[in-house]
């Protein structure tokens, strides 16, 4: 059986810092599969033939699966715990990448969208278990640098999955297009064949690293973190003498700035290389373009495991760097050419701090039930990865790339309204 841990007396020291190693290594496989997608976009446009929209069902199948996934999320790590619960969400993301194969040699893009329903899936419970796991590892005023050095790992893996992923799926990617439209039908049919296959070995070494990482997750020795009796009594309390209407309050306003967040992350990062193209970047350099979007993001990351708490709170810079995102969303729509593709990138710098400071503004003095029922309806929050992307592409559809990024404002301003009046209720309550 697995230690337990009581939120209130995390571990220190070595032990400690294996442990926050330890979780990062998951935020980098899950970012791994995550930010593949921007690559994903582009090489099935042209394997699969689709239109842009079409193209773009690729964010709305594996983040709408948070949707649904969310809650039986919750009851699952409520039957299994959080260390197995991990254990069950890497095998499920397996048998989504698995899923990939049979996908290739077929050249069936429903297929491909069933496997990245189904590694989304697997990625949500894994999130639902770290996500409050990382947030109550330790002192509570550092849970956004925590979660800051989770989106180092994270977004790590994001700048290199789009170059791996792309080298191997879309090289000599610049004379495709042109090869492709010098071919006869049969003879396109049979090198697009080709070029959906090229996708099976990267996703065959994916499974079997998952499969790995699932079996050897016990000799991690990570503990269960389990809620103290006081924290249990609170909650308790609290859920009889407001009929849990508070909570609901918190968490649909939590949900819905995740919802956002999420959108501006995915829009920013996985719509950047077809807005390269549209700007007349050739493939070769635009299929990269979402590692240039999480390059910057890695640095917003890092300069917040760095400077929080010690320069600015966790609060402030939530709010800053959603003013930020307000302004460079502003730029990217209005300078001209392709000197706003670099303000698109940029936005990753603006939304690093977002996720890391919602967590612990939505899950402040939660435990037990009510942090497994939290952490599930932020994580439904997710589905603005799924959402936000087609309503932007539809936005494009009746006007242009360019001006479609202005959906981006009110999801910003939305944050600003969230961390204010979150701080102002944690302030009256304190």
């Amino acid at each position: 059986m697995e230690a337990t841990v009581n939120i209130a007396k995390p571990a220190t020291g070595s032990t400690y810092n294996k442990q926050v190693m330890t979780i990062g290594f998951f935020f980098f496989i899950f970012g791994f599969v995550t930010w593949v997608n921007g690559t994903l976009i582009p090489y099935l446009r042209i394997a699969c033939e689709l239109e842009e929209w079409q193209a773009y069902l690729v964010t709305f199948a594996f983040y709408i699966s948070y949707t649904f996934m969310a809650l039986p999320s919750s009851k699952i790590l409520q039957a299994t715990g959080i260390i197995k619960g991990m254990q069950v969400g890497l095998l499920i993301m397996a048998a989504g990448c698995l899923l990939f194969v049979p996908a290739a040699m077929m050249r069936y893009y429903p297929l491909f969208l069933l496997g990245l329903f189904v590694v989304g899936a697997g990625t949500t419970l894994l999130q639902t278990a770290v996500n409050p796991y990382i947030t109550k590892l330790g002192d509570p005023a550092r849970a956004a640098q925590r979660i800051s050095i989770m989106g180092i790992c994270n977004k790590f893996a994001g700048i290199l999955a789009p170059m791996i992923l792309g080298a191997i799926i879309l090289k000599n990617s610049d004379g495709l297009l042109a090869e492709l439209e010098s071919l006869a039908p049969a003879a396109k049919t049979m090198r697009l064949d080709e070029l959906a296959q090229d996708v099976i070995m990267p996703y065959i070494v994916l499974t079997i690293v998952l499969c790995v990482i699932a079996f050897g997750i016990k000799y991690a020795h990570l503990p269960e973190i389990a809620p103290s009796e006081d924290d249990l009594a609170i909650n308790q309390q609290e859920e009889l003498a407001n009929g849990g209407k508070s909570y609901n309050g918190i968490f649909m306003l939590g949900f819905t700035a995740i919802f956002v967040t999420v959108g501006v992350e995915v829009i920013a990062g996985d719509t950047i290389s077809n807005y390269g193209i549209y700007h007349g970047v050739r493939l070769d350099v635009a299929k990269s373009l979402t590692s240039y979007t999480l390059a910057s993001m890695l640095t917003g990351y890092v300069l917040g495991a760095l400077f929080i708490p010690r320069l600015i709170s966790q609060e402030k810079a939530f709010l800053y760097s959603s003013l930020l995102g307000v302004l460079l969303t502003l730029l990217a729509v209005f300078v001209p050419g392709q000197a706003s593709i670099a303000f698109i990138a940029l936005l990753g710098f603006a939304n690093a701090m977002l996720w890391p400071a919602i967590w612990p503004l939505a899950l402040r003095g939660l435990s037990g039930a009510l942090l497994n029922r939290g952490s599930a309806i932020l994580i439904m929050g997710i589905a603005g990865g799924a959402i936000l992307p087609l309503v932007y592409s539809w936005l494009s559809h009746i006007s242009n790339n360019q001006l479609a990024y202005l959906l981006l404002i009110p999801c910003y301003l939305f944050n600003v309204y969230y961390q204010i009046s979150r701080t102002k209720k944690q302030v009256y309550h304190a």
